[in-house]
């Protein structure tokens, strides 16, 4: 397999077409031989990722996807393989994929109509759509996605799962589920958020021997985060360092039966290697922190005038984990707003945010999920999931901040338009805390003397990786709590295991 152009670079549908017409008219490379390589590199996959499999089954489409899938069919048949083709339909006469079909056919290949009974094969390879794709899956393709979807047997997708928008990450009708996914020229940012995850299987990359030349003027659109970066941005303390040096947190919420929320916070903000860590929240709940985690410096705090000091000692503000929208968390939201302060703003803090257009902190990190982001922008969760890349980076310039946008495929805002989209976590961490736990992490990050957007990525990354570890044991009962000293282990850039 050829490397991508740039590890972890993400490309819109619209830059690789560029990418496709600087190959053709640049490097004058016919769009034929572009679809050769493609075929040759999705069947050098198929036979890597399934060397026992002898029988395949191509179904193709009638653009370039399906004339990728012609190519692959002519590779495994040429191998000695039982290949097997069923078409929607002829491709447009001139076209690469016509000229994919007709040598696929003069070599002695069968194409099977549509209405041909459904094949056993080893391997199923979705040729159907391809990147262009930004409607409903109908007919007869609706009918045999859902035949490869129930099909016990792997699946190969080419370039994309059909039905699956590779700009967005959302499949507006039905989607293959395949195994694998083998997209060509460059990385997709629709392969890596939203509904994707569940779509694509593992990914593939490859540039089909093509150079950086071809890229001359795109910068990539985003940026998939690594193990690499996380790294590179965590370098050991200095010997001589002291917990003055290391800021201080001050985590606000936690109203009447809510303490729980606060507390996880605060100890994430410690876990990740913030100095020092106060907690402000009602008196009920004092008690109960004190036992379970002594290094919070908890306190009691019915109103304003007890916050106004604690916002002073701090450094950077942790705000929104079990505040509620009673006066109480109204209050002292507000008046945590004005301090000016670094801030990481989370669950209640957010829905307040929603109904005031109050000015942030220039260092501030917002961190929806989904509904809150809807709420924000004033839109239903449906126009989120359509787009999460227009809605994240909407909320990020409207705001002026850094925003996080929960979900499968978390991604990560600038106000400026920069994204970066973490590839771990697991559907276990749907579960109640582990927002307040990310909050923390951020928040101490931030101590640290992180900027707000290193602050955001960053503490996405630990926080992801560290649930993705804690699934040892499985992902259905995960609690947040459970990635403390997971958390802790790679901040020190430890393996979690």
């Amino acid at each position: 397999m050829q490397p991508p152009f740039s590890s972890g670079s993400l490309y819109t549908v619209a830059q690789v077409r560029e990418m496709e017409r600087a190959a053709i008219g640049t490097l004058r490379l016919p769009g034929y031989e572009l679809m050769c390589r493609a075929g040759a590199a999705a069947f050098d996959l198929l036979r890597l990722r399934w060397p026992g499999a002898r029988r395949i089954a191509v179904l193709c489409g009638v653009g370039n996807n399906g004339g990728d899938g012609y190519m692959l069919a002519r590779c495994a048949r040429n191998a000695g393989m039982d290949v097997i083709v069923l078409a929607l339909g002829k491709p447009r006469d001139g076209s690469e994929a016509a000229q994919a079909h007709a040598d696929w056919r003069s070599t002695g290949g069968e194409v099977q109509s549509v209405d041909a009974a459904w094949p056993h094969a080893d391997v199923y390879i979705d040729a159907l759509f391809g990147i262009g794709l930004a409607r409903a899956v109908e007919g007869v393709a609706r009918d045999w996605i859902a035949n490869l979807n129930a099909a016990s047997m792997p699946v190969l997708a080419l370039d994309v799962p059909s039905g699956l928008d590779a700009d967005t990450g959302f499949a507006p009708g039905p989607v293959v589920r395949a195994t694998a996914t083998i997209t060509f020229l460059a990385d997709k940012r629709g392969l890596h958020t939203g509904i994707a995850a569940d779509c694509v299987g593992e990914v593939v990359v490859d540039a089909l021997a093509l150079t950086e030349e071809v890229r001359t003027n795109i910068p990539r659109d985003a940026r998939l985060l690594d193990a690499a970066m996380i790294a590179a941005a965590l370098p050991p303390r200095a010997r001589d360092g002291h917990k003055g040096r290391y800021g201080h947190v001050l985590a606000i919420g936690g109203d009447v039966g809510m303490g729980g929320a606060i507390r996880l916070a605060g100890e994430a903000a410690l876990r990740t290697g913030a100095g020092l860590v106060s907690v402000a929240t009602q008196a009920e709940h004092i008690t109960a922190i004190n036992a379970a985690r002594p290094e919070l410096m908890a306190h009691a705090v019915p109103g304003i005038q007890e916050l106004k000091p604690l916002i002073e000692r701090a450094s950077v503000v942790a705000l929104g984990p079990g505040l509620g929208r009673r006066a109480w968390g109204h209050a002292l939201w507000h008046i945590a707003i004005a301090a000016g302060k670094p801030l990481v703003l989370d669950a209640d803090g957010l829905n307040l945010l929603a109904n005031d257009g109050v000015a942030l902190s220039a260092q501030t990190v917002l961190t929806p999920h989904p509904g809150e982001a809807a709420r924000l922008l004033g839109v239903d969760t449906d126009a989120i999931a359509r787009d999460r890349f227009a809605a994240v980076r909407e909320l990020a310039r409207s705001r002026r901040a850094v925003v996080v946008l929960k979900g499968a495929g978390t991604l990560i805002a600038s106000a400026e338009g920069g994204v970066a989209v973490c590839p771990w976590g697991n559907p276990g961490m749907a579960s109640g805390g582990m927002g307040d736990v990310l909050t923390g992490v951020i928040a101490g990050l931030l101590a640290q003397g992180f900027d707000a957007w290193h602050a955001a990525w960053i503490g996405v990354a630990l926080h992801a990786r560290a649930g993705d570890a804690a699934t040892r044991d499985g992902e259905v009962g995960l609690i947040a709590s459970d990635v403390f000293a997971l958390l802790r282990r790679l901040r020190n850039g430890l393996d979690p295991a």
